[in-house]
């Protein structure tokens, strides 16, 4: 059962929305345009942002899904947090997709609206008010990376959630390091900036 949930988990994490949408609607894949980054952000500059919000709630479900299931089957703890973990390395890494996928961030959230939803709802908030303030998405994501573990710590929540929390965030921080520099920078693009088609810097 455990070997098969994670791989499940995994597969369900390398399910690429951003680069079906981007293919049905443009023909192009997304990690060859824009940024190159197989996530909602990138999906926004080339796209639209319809079609961003299409593929940002996608990935969250691919998170939310994946938690429901082994919650359904009654799985221990430790179980439903490495195959919470699995969709998430399976949305970064792809298997169906030369293991090059997107930064992680609406498939974590996926996941954590499923094992602490309204500690997910109010980091929700706090990155839609940064993105409103800055319309910088990789602020957003890095703010809503350092908050999971303290969440994690200063509620209620098993010793394994926090360790789990702290993993996630400094993955999610390291995936961020080309934004984190272009950030330091004044480089990042900001949300509603168009891009041209061809691939521009990681």
């Amino acid at each position: 059962m455990a070997a098969f949930l994670l791989i499940l988990s995994y597969l369900i994490g390398s399910l690429s929305f951003s680069y079906f949408i981007s293919k049905a609607v443009k023909g192009v894949d997304i990690r060859d345009v824009g940024s190159g980054n197989a996530g909602a952000t990138n999906v926004a500059r080339v796209l639209g942002l319809k079609y961003a919000v299409l593929v940002l709630i996608l990935d969250a479900l691919k998170g939310l899904v994946v938690v429901l299931l082994a919650s359904h089957l009654h799985v221990e703890t430790w179980l439903l947090l490495f195959s919470a973990g699995a969709v998430i390395a399976g949305h970064n890494w792809p298997l169906f997709f030369g293991f090059k996928g997107g930064r992680g961030v609406a498939t974590t959230f996926g996941v954590f609206l499923g094992i602490a939803p309204i500690p997910a709802l109010v980091i929700f908030l706090l990155f839609i008010i940064i993105i409103l303030w800055t319309r910088y998405v990789s602020l957003a994501s890095i703010v809503g990376a350092l908050s999971i573990p303290v969440v994690m710590l200063l509620l209620p929540y098993p010793p394994s959630y926090f360790v789990f929390g702290l993993a996630v965030c400094l993955l999610l921080l390291g995936r961020h390091m080309p934004n984190i520099k272009r950030l330091l920078q004044g480089k990042e693009s900001k949300l509603g900036e168009k891009v041209n088609i061809k691939k521009t810097e990681r």
